[in-house]
């Protein structure tokens, strides 16, 4: 794994602040250990570490990939969410990765982001509580709270781009202030109804 490249695009600390809380609210939600959202860069062909909660928070933001590998991998290929109760039985996890990143779980869970149809990343729950990986139902959340992630950051994304592109010199963070409010709003209703539900 290389850290990020000077090309690389830059996350803003609008879409800093909204991975961040996707991370550390699903962590919650799920009882994991950790959790982190990986975000797909189509020109590299990797999934780069764009927000982790709980264990290698401290030094994995940046790191990236190949987008092929591993059950994030998988998941950015497939489009489907995936559960794993025993990473050490599943053919598809790489422990060579994982032992990478100073973190080797035993079990996790995985949703795509998806927007407009395109695949934006890959969000895993690393070690999330037994009873939170038992069941479809679990996945099913975890999905759900994918989608919504992946909308809130369509929320901020397009227009802070669009407001750049028309009006370099005014495109500071104060323009995203609507967009981030109305994201972390989404954020935190879908909090409520997963914590009312689960």
């Amino acid at each position: 794994m290389s850290p990020v490249s000077p090309t690389s695009p830059v996350i803003d600390a609008p879409r800093s602040e909204l991975l961040q809380s996707v991370v550390d609210v699903a962590r919650a939600i799920f009882g994991a250990e950790a959790s982190s959202v990986f975000l797909l860069d189509e020109e590299a062909d990797e999934l780069v570490f764009q927000a982790v909660s709980g264990q290698g928070e401290e030094f994995l933001v940046g790191r990236r990939f190949p987008a092929g590998r591993g059950i994030a991998g998988w998941v950015a290929t497939s489009g489907e969410p995936m559960v794993v109760d025993d990473l050490s039985a599943d053919p598809s996890f790489d422990r060579s990765l994982a032992e990478s990143t100073a973190y080797v779980p035993n079990a996790l869970m995985a949703a795509p982001l998806i927007s407009d149809a395109r695949i934006l990343g890959v969000l895993e729950v690393l070690d999330p509580s037994p009873q939170a990986r038992s069941g479809v139902r679990e996945l099913d959340l975890l999905a759900m709270f994918a989608r919504q992630a992946a909308a809130a950051l369509r929320v901020i994304t397009p227009e802070r781009v669009r407001e750049a592109e028309e009006h370099p010199v005014l495109a500071g963070p104060t323009l995203a202030g609507a967009q981030r409010e109305d994201a972390l709003k989404l954020l935190g209703s879908l909090e409520r109804l997963l914590r009312g539900v689960g």
